[in-house]
């Protein structure tokens, strides 16, 4: 059962190679700001990643989830949460293990930006998280 939400669904994107998981993703805009809905699957998180140029906005709109962003401890996020992800911040987010998770990433506009895909957060790794948040 899908969590509800302020905004469309999207299309399942379930073998995308950046997620371990399930994912759907709703383009809201294009021009002349890409903003998406993105919803996770239960546990479900994209890899490692860096925002060239632009950087990243998310506005968690539904469920619970992480942030991390590389060398500091993850971040729970919950409905009503921003993040503000700087350029060139290495970072990765994702559903929580007991819920699904949505947020509207908006993607700061510049010349050049990209996105940079990388390593898998570990299962173990998100596991750990998971316990120290419980303990």
């Amino acid at each position: 059962m899908m969590i509800e939400q302020p905004f469309a669904l999207g299309q399942l994107s379930k073998d995308n190679p950046n997620f371990n998981g399930a994912v759907y993703l709703e383009e809201l805009t294009h021009e002349p700001i890409r903003v998406t809905n993105v919803t996770f699957d239960t546990a479900v998180r994209n890899h490692w990643h860096i925002h060239h140029k632009g950087g990243q906005i998310l506005l968690v709109t539904a469920g619970s989830g992480w942030y991390q962003a590389w060398g500091e401890p993850a971040q729970f996020l919950k409905t009503g949460d921003v993040v503000n992800i700087p350029a060139e911040q290495k970072h990765w987010h994702g559903a929580a293990k007991d819920s699904q998770f949505v947020h509207v990433a908006i993607s700061v506009p510049a010349v050049g930006a990209s996105t940079e895909w990388l390593e898998a957060v570990t299962d173990e790794d998100f596991s750990k998280l998971e316990r120290e948040s419980c303990g």
